[in-house]
């Protein structure tokens, strides 16, 4: 038997098991988290190196400043009856979360989970998307058929499976699908849409299209292998595809430490595999907007080239 004999000075290994700091109906103190100033990184040009911009995946785009006033380089500049109509579709997504939700409390459905606190990220970034662009979404981007003005009737005959289904009970409640307002069906499944909205775009490229595609998750499906696969294949083939990480902090029932969020932001996950990347305040309506159109203009430039 050979090698160096046993080291008895050597300190014992530990297993990290990452622990929240908060737990769901505790008080929650964020005073520690550091908000930069709007315009602390200001916008880039669509075709920059992401090595040159990879900042903007540790600091936080803003536009809305502590007095709510638009401010900054990345401030989209968004006419009156934009603004409005934006808001209304939040308002009115809220509402029918409310609603719905109360149905379920009462049994009258099997479940439904709510988009409340991301009204904000489903709705203006459909806004800023083309509405020929393909959206390839989670179970909290409902946002998308109010922004792109799907009728809430078959969402409702949906949620209590009656007769009137648009997808006769094939589906589960509340996960849509809607074709003709390009709106990918729903999976129950974590993170299958990411390599789903590669593919897409990798064949309207192919085609010659102008669509991009645009898909959602949670923070912690960053942590399943459909999504690293989707980098990948959308990295090398520089598929016209954005990609969004919603990371609301606890998700269902998991802690976001589980997925990483110990180490570095979730928009970093990008860097790594030399797509840009951008952290933004997904409370900020006008912020998604701006980071929004920005990644899509970059997803058409790469189409371009």
């Amino acid at each position: 038997m050979t090698g160096q004999p046993p080291n008895t000075n050597r300190p014992k290994l530990t297993l990290h098991v990452p622990e929240p700091p908060y737990r769901p109906g505790d008080a929650v103190d964020y005073s520690w988290l550091e908000i930069p100033a709007p315009d602390a990184i200001p916008r880039p040009d669509e075709a920059a190196d992401p090595a040159a911009i990879r900042e903007l995946a540790y600091g936080l785009i803003r536009v809305l400043d502590d007095e709510d006033k638009a401010v900054g380089s990345w401030n989209p500049s968004l006419d009156p009856d934009t603004l409005l109509a934006m808001l209304r579709k939040m308002a009115l997504l809220r509402a029918f979360d409310e609603r719905m939700h109360r149905q379920q409390r009462q049994g009258k459905t099997s479940f439904y989970l709510k988009s409340t606190g991301e009204e904000a990220v489903a709705v203006a970034q459909t806004f800023a998307l083309d509405r020929q662009d393909m959206c390839f979404p989670s179970y909290r981007q409902s946002g998308i058929l109010f922004a792109r003005d799907y009728p809430m009737v078959p969402m409702i005959n949906q949620i209590f499976s009656n007769a009137a289904d648009p997808l006769k009970g094939r589906q589960l409640p509340i996960m849509y699908s809607a074709k003709e307002y390009g709106f990918f069906s729903i999976s129950g499944n974590l993170a299958t849409q990411y390599p789903q909205a590669v593919g897409w775009a990798m064949a309207s490229a192919s085609k010659g299209d102008d669509r991009i595609a645009a898909a959602w998750c949670g923070e912690g499906s960053t942590s399943e292998g459909d999504f690293h696969n989707a980098l990948t294949f959308g990295a090398v083939y520089n598929a016209p595809c954005v990609f969004n990480v919603v990371n609301n902090q606890f998700a269902i029932s998991s802690f976001s430490g589980f997925a990483g969020s110990e180490r570095t932001t979730f928009a970093a996950r990008g860097i790594g595999y030399g797509i840009p990347a951008l952290r933004v305040d997904g409370n900020d309506a006008l912020a998604v907007y701006s980071a929004t159109r920005w990644a899509a203009d970059r997803a058409r430039l790469a189409f371009d080239q």
